[in-house]
């Protein structure tokens, strides 16, 4: 059977066919895959990457800001994203996108902090979780495992829960195909390539993401018929809420800041997103990922970027959807949406269809389809550190090569995206939806935040304070979230319990209880005065077999080197002024995003002028063109010796004049790109030179 009745397939409304929803979902997810298998080859053939259990985890360490800036979007990018924020605009209006991308984006300008502190106080860590591990020892190492895991868990579901209704919305195509076929690709081109593959997919994918979005915009605020400029768009949403007030707004309108709901998702989306970023492992990959001085301006700039993303994505789609449901075009007309399809994430559908037709339709289905592979891309990747090195390599097999390490690795990105499918199957049938998940993540994984924090920027958190926080604190976030929804409602159901007042109460329950819980165990055990050595002990993984096997020097893998007195000193000294800088960068912006810019609009009751609002969709649009440039195009031009070099090898390779060997044996006496070689092309260029 295909369908539940407490979450029916649209069929009905599928603007396009079952046959387009396929081609996406198996066509392109493996296009992208040859794609990346493809770029794995070249890299491993004229870069020389061997694919050891420390490239495939961490990508070398040696990752440039542009790239880790494009990975973080994309990583923060979810079918949350573009769907829910789209929703709360449907709800809210103008001030939904705000809240959502302010409160979603503090997190990632927060996060440059910790990473810093992650590259300098535990240079060979592959997780968070060894970092905990290395410093409160077991139990706590535990106990954090089960909400990191937890938190991956979460945001996969979310990922493909969401992806998959909007597949089924605009296609047709059965949920339940579409919830097993979407991790498909991405499965086959992580397996290949690792976490490197991952980092240059969410490049590709953010590039078209991007494009797609200003198509959007573009269409809405310049070019369509019915719309075509905010001037247009203003007197549609003036009339939308002389029909449809907005309880709790200012004059019930849709063009102010003024919200109570709205504000109410503010907070809930701020608690939460604390959880999804912070005990995210994924986050960790990126700032290990990175070379020590990229971390902080890959992070800046990556959280900088994604704000334009859901602030104009839903700023669009979730106005075009106000002012467009009376008109033909939309696909529920004459109705207005049910409250369960905007739940579902379907707004942006059903606004893109009526902006661009069938056209739109396809956009969407490509902005979501890349949305969600490149998250659980980031997913897989996640958790298969985790269980690699937590686990198995901490309590079953601490000798485990590197060999092994890689076939656990491999193992573990299987078995989870067959787990991840089948628990949304499970979530389908419940009737939970994406915006159910989204709004209870908060509650069940925010009480670790403070203490995982804590674990890295303060010595006196003793072990106790880290490990009984988080679970006592899950304990009052339950409690005050179904006290909430029992009292409000006298059930806990479903829509009981997804309402925002009983997710506020467990959101804010969960995120600020650590505070009382770890000042309280701070007193009863004592100051901790931790020296940060235990952490510098952390290994990594021996993949000398791995290297030998292909040819090359262990130390000339990338991330293989070990540096040093000389140079360690050296880039402690830049990850200390990367620290500075870091920590003032980000109070200086969370302070504009959360208080200066939002809150005079919120507190003197504003509803836009049509000037004003004209103002507001324009900044929008520049930004959303200037994050194209950091996140699109930046990238390239950083990576263009590199680039130009791959090319010109390709190039010589296959008209026969020059083995990829010589070519690398040119580079290094100079003769090719001078001052440009990679560790790996002179450990190629030592083996040409050897005698056969």
């Amino acid at each position: 059977m295909d369908h539940a009745p407490s979450n029916p397939d649209h069929m009905a409304n599928a603007a396009l066919g079952q046959g387009v929803g396929y081609g996406i979902v198996l066509g392109l997810g493996g296009a992208f895959a040859l794609g990346m298998i493809l770029v794995t080859y070249i890299l491993k053939r004229y870069n020389r990457e061997v694919q050891t259990s420390e490239m495939f985890n961490t990508a070398g360490r040696t990752v440039k800001s542009g790239l880790v800036a494009s990975a973080v979007v994309s990583s923060w990018t979810w079918a949350a994203t573009l769907l829910q924020s789209t929703g709360v605009c449907y709800r809210y209006g103008v001030s939904g996108p705000f809240w959502y991308a302010s409160g979603a984006t503090v997190q990632i300008l927060l996060f440059a902090t910790l990473a810093i502190e992650l590259k300098r106080r535990a240079p060979n860590a592959h997780t968070y979780l060894e970092i905990i591990k290395a410093r409160y020892g077991t139990f706590a190492h535990i106990v954090f495992l089960v909400f990191g895991l937890v938190t991956n868990i979460l945001v996969s579901l979310m990922l493909i829960v969401g992806g998959s209704a909007t597949v089924n919305a605009l296609t047709g195509m059965p949920t339940i195909a579409a919830i097993y076929l979407l991790p498909v690709g991405v499965v086959a081109y992580t397996l290949v390539g690792g976490l490197k593959a991952t980092i240059l997919t969410d490049w590709a994918h953010t590039f078209i993401l991007l494009l797609i979005i200003i198509v959007f915009a573009l269409t809405a605020y310049a070019s369509h018929d019915v719309l075509g400029s905010p001037s247009a768009v203003y007197d549609l949403l003036v009339q939308a809420a002389t029909r449809h007030p907005v309880e709790g707004n200012k004059d019930g309108s849709y063009l102010t800041m003024r919200s109570r709901e709205g504000a109410i998702f503010f907070v809930i989306n701020i608690v939460g997103n604390f959880g999804t970023v912070f005990l995210d492992n994924g986050y960790y990959n990126k700032a290990i990922a990175a070379s020590p001085v990229h971390a902080l301006p890959g992070y800046l700039i990556g959280g900088l970027s994604w704000f334009a993303i859901p602030w104009l994505t839903a700023t669009t789609m979730g106005l075009t959807a106000l002012a467009m449901e009376n008109t033909p075009w939309f696909p529920t007309y004459p109705n207005r949406m049910a409250d369960a399809d905007v739940s579902a994430g379907l707004v942006l559908p059903y606004a893109a269809v009526a902006l661009l037709g069938k056209g739109g339709a396809v956009a969407t289905l490509l902005i979501v389809f890349m949305a969600v592979t490149s998250a659980t891309s980031s997913q897989l990747i996640a958790v298969s550190t985790i269980c690699t090195y937590d686990l198995y390599r901490t309590y079953f097999n601490p000798a485990a090569s590197g060999r092994r390490l890689i076939y656990m690795s491999h193992a573990v990105v299987v078995g989870y995206a067959v787990f991840i499918a089948t628990f949304s199957v499970g979530l389908w049938y419940a009737g939970i939806s994406m915006g159910y998940l989204y709004l209870m993540m908060g509650v069940i994984i925010s009480s670790a935040v403070l203490p995982a924090t804590l674990s890295l920027i303060w010595a006196g958190q003793n072990k106790w304070a880290a490990s009984l926080s988080p679970i006592i604190g899950l304990a009052c976030a339950l409690i005050a979230w179904l006290v909430t929804a029992k009292k409000e409602c006298g059930n806990l159901g479903v829509e009981c319990t997804g309402s925002n007042n009983p997710m506020l109460a467990g959101n804010v329950a969960a995120l600020l209880s650590p505070i009382v819980l770890v000042a309280v165990f701070t007193l009863i055990f004592g100051i901790d005065n931790y020296d940060w050595k235990s952490m510098l002990e952390i290994r990594r993984a021996d993949d000398h077999e791995l290297a030998n096997g292909a040819g090359v020097d262990p130390e000339e893998v990338p991330g293989g080197h070990v540096e040093t007195p000389a140079e360690q000193e050296e880039e402690r000294k830049k990850l200390e002024r990367a620290g500075k800088i870091s920590k003032t960068a980000t109070v200086i912006m969370t302070l504009a995003f959360l208080v200066l810019w939002p809150m005079p609009m919120y507190g003197s009751g504003y509803i836009f002028s049509k000037r004003f609002f004209t103002g507001w969709v324009t900044v929008g649009i520049i930004w959303i063109f200037c994050s194209f440039i950091g996140v699109g195009l930046f990238p390239v031009f950083e990576s263009h010796k590199t680039l130009a070099r791959t090319v010109r090898s390709i190039y010589f390779d296959i008209t026969g004049m020059s083995h990829p060997k010589t070519i690398h044996a040119q580079v290094m006496e100079g003769q090719n790109t001078p001052g440009d070689a990679t560790p790996t092309e002179k450990s190629m260029a030592k083996e040409a030179t050897q005698p056969s």
